[in-house]
């Protein structure tokens, strides 16, 4: 049973944008906060009325979101 649930946050052109690696759950902000509300919500929104046992998820799981620097640039 998974007990994290993770997110890639990365930066498109206009909105950051966050996608679930455990769940086929994508959302997006014009913002870092906006976004990682919009995380909670989607979340929330996926797992409403779901039987967490049948997605092997655990009750009230740890959510854990990482930022894709992108590219390196070297001095």
């Amino acid at each position: 049973m998974k007990k994290i649930i993770n997110f890639k946050i990365f930066q498109g052109e206009k909105y950051y944008v966050a996608e679930c690696l455990d769940l086929p759950i994508v959302t997006q902000g014009l913002t870092l906060d906006e976004t990682m509300a919009n995380i909670k919500e989607a979340l929330s929104l996926h797992l409403e009325e779901e039987d967490l046992n049948a997605l092997n998820i655990m009750n009230n799981p740890v959510v854990s979101v990482n930022f894709d620097l992108g590219e390196l640039v070297y001095a």
